[in-house]
């Protein structure tokens, strides 16, 4: 008999811009230089908390834009789209959960919401489904977002807030494992390229930023080393994608310290 066709992994992210960013670019291109089949999809509500979120399933709403990039590679975006429907959309393999930037650091905020949202999403998926935690990186140094404040603006201070929430959500037994993009953009800012991995001082650059998150994500998903995939996006040259695949390696290894990149 013909061997089976190897099943596509399946991942959704309950997510914000930062998802869109890190899940909707270049992993889908990653699998595909590996030889790996990809399902990607991400609930997408711009700086969406995990209040949020909660709010929503409470109320069964139907406002997130849901972003799928199917086995074919060609994103479908539909809106008004609920959790519920989402979640019943596919026999996903992975969900992925992560807070609003701003508070991402703030565990308080993380603790009060994280484990409800957990609960919904168990009861409309199949047990073999596992949860997943997105770490989400630090504000550029220099960035303006008002958020900034609640980490004295200061990257360094804001990454390792980010770090200690993780490293807690990291131990909860609802949660299979931390996702380290966090890690890997803080590791690539050591690198020549410099703390020039955002467009904006937050959302990730549309090039060598969202390629090193995608890299971090491919990773974690495959367990296959990002260094010895053969995909370059075009725009990015042959240094830039290096340091990107090299800082998610790296992040892969030690996801809550910075290694820094040659």
């Amino acid at each position: 008999a013909a061997a089976e066709s190897p099943k596509a992994l399946k991942i959704l992210a309950i997510g914000n811009s930062f998802s869109e960013d890190a899940l909707e670019n270049y992993l889908y291109d990653l699998a595909l230089a590996a030889d790996k089949k990809i399902i990607i999809g991400n609930l997408y509500i711009g700086g969406a908390s995990l209040a949020l979120h909660v709010k929503n399933t409470q109320q069964n709403k139907a406002s997130y834009s849901y972003r799928k990039v199917p086995e074919n590679g060609i994103k479908v975006t539909t809106p008004d789209v609920s959790i519920a429907e989402a979640l019943a959309d596919e026999d996903w393999d992975f969900i992925s959960f992560q807070q609003a930037s701003s508070a991402s650091g703030q565990w308080a905020t993380i603790a009060k919401d994280l484990p409800e949202l957990l609960r919904y999403v168990r009861t409309l998926v199949p047990a073999h489904t596992q949860f997943v935690y997105h770490q989400t990186w630090a504000y550029q140094q220099d960035s303006p977002h008002e958020g900034f404040n609640n980490y004295q603006r200061s990257q360094l201070n804001m990454y390792k807030h980010i770090m200690e929430t993780t490293k807690k959500i990291s131990r909860w037994k609802e949660v299979s494992f931390v996702v380290p993009v966090g890690t890997a953009i803080q590791n690539a800012r050591t690198s020549t390229l410099g703390d020039h991995f955002t467009r904006d001082g937050y959302h990730l650059n549309l090039d060598y930023g969202r390629f090193t998150a995608a890299c971090t994500w491919y990773e974690k998903l495959f367990k296959l080393d990002a260094r010895k995939n053969s995909f370059t996006p075009s725009n990015i040259s042959a240094k830039q994608a290096k340091i990107a695949k090299d800082a998610a390696h790296k992040a892969i290894k030690k996801p809550y310290k910075i290694s820094p990149i040659q």
